[in-house]
């Protein structure tokens, strides 16, 4: 993948962005997520600590009016990007093509929801210049869906190697959490099983149009291969959401009706080396593989487990 990028390009302003949403009639909306950056600076920031490769195909989700996309397309080879408002994304591929002048080969738009994008569907539209499936994730992830859609996103996409996300400072917070930490809960275990994360920075409120009322926070990400166990994936974050449905309870009290009855799941942490008295929020990914794989036999399906809990 050929890059053309002068290292001086331009990229959208705030008066680029108001400009645009004024061109589209769009009113950012809460439901959807809408907070556009408008500082050049905050992309170029985010852009640098992403690390992507010049050959690199970039996974976007919620681009916007575009102002990640012009930075990504500087930084890596290709960029696919996932948009969920058809203004948007209808204006997103002429952005690119005014703002990055013969780039329209390293950018592709798919009109879908990044919740349940499937793989084929990204695929559909790979860049021409992209060699394959993406293997980052830089994205400004909504903050009420950031937590369901990075899950969903990085099961669905097991090329997706690195990435970078902004999300609500909280849920950065809460991501990159280890045990025994206080915010460490139901999305700190399950992002595990997927990837080494870690913050990678604060973002103030006023490089966002319109500025949301909290800070935002990065996180990054670097894929890790899951836990050996003989359980699967949804039995394993079975597990970490009973853990911590209840959190002030003891594991023994709190697994009782995913095992059946509390002596049995006594008998279940106990073979997995793991106290009943302990509570969740002590516990590694893998010691709830241990456990999800020491289930007694007989006691029922296994519970539906969320991707991304609370």
């Amino acid at each position: 993948m050929e890059r053309v990028t002068a290292p001086d390009a331009p990229l959208l302003s705030a008066a680029d962005i108001r400009r645009l949403a004024t061109e589209l009639d769009l009113r950012p909306t809460k439901t959807l997520g809408q907070n556009f950056v408008i500082d050049p600076n905050t992309i170029r920031r985010i852009t640098a600590a992403a690390g992507t490769a010049p050959d690199e195909h970039v996974l976007e989700v919620g681009p916007g009016l575009g102002s990640l996309t012009l930075g990504l397309l500087d930084a890596a080879g290709a960029v696919t990007a996932v948009e969920i408002d058809p203004v948007p994304a209808g204006r997103l591929a002429r952005t690119a093509a005014e703002f990055r002048p013969g780039a329209e080969r390293r950018l592709g738009v798919l009109l879908a929801d990044g919740m349940r994008v499937t793989a084929a569907e990204v695929d559909s539209v790979r860049p021409a210049a992209a060699a394959g499936p993406p293997t980052a994730l830089v994205a400004n992830l909504p903050y009420n869906v950031a937590v369901p859609v990075l899950l969903h996103l990085l099961a669905e996409l097991p090329s997706l190697r690195h990435g970078l996300v902004m999300v609500q400072e909280e849920v950065a917070d809460r991501l990159a959490a280890a045990p025994g930490s206080k915010v460490y809960g139901v999305p700190s275990a399950k992002a595990a099983w997927y990837a080494e994360v870690r913050k990678a920075g604060t973002i103030g409120k006023n490089v966002f149009w319109p500025a949301p009322k909290i800070q935002s926070g990065l996180v990054s990400l670097t894929r890790r291969t899951p836990p050996e166990t003989p359980a699967t994936r949804r039995q394993v974050f079975a597990v970490v959401d009973a853990a911590f449905a209840q959190r002030r309870k003891t594991l023994r009290a709190a697994l009782a009706g995913w095992a059946g009855s509390p002596a049995a799941a006594e008998a279940a942490l106990l073979a997995a080396g793991v106290d009943p008295r302990a509570r969740g929020e002590v516990l590694g990914i893998e010691q709830f593989a241990r456990i999800a794989a020491a289930r007694p036999a007989g006691t029922g399906p296994v519970p539906a487990a969320g991707e991304a809990g609370a």
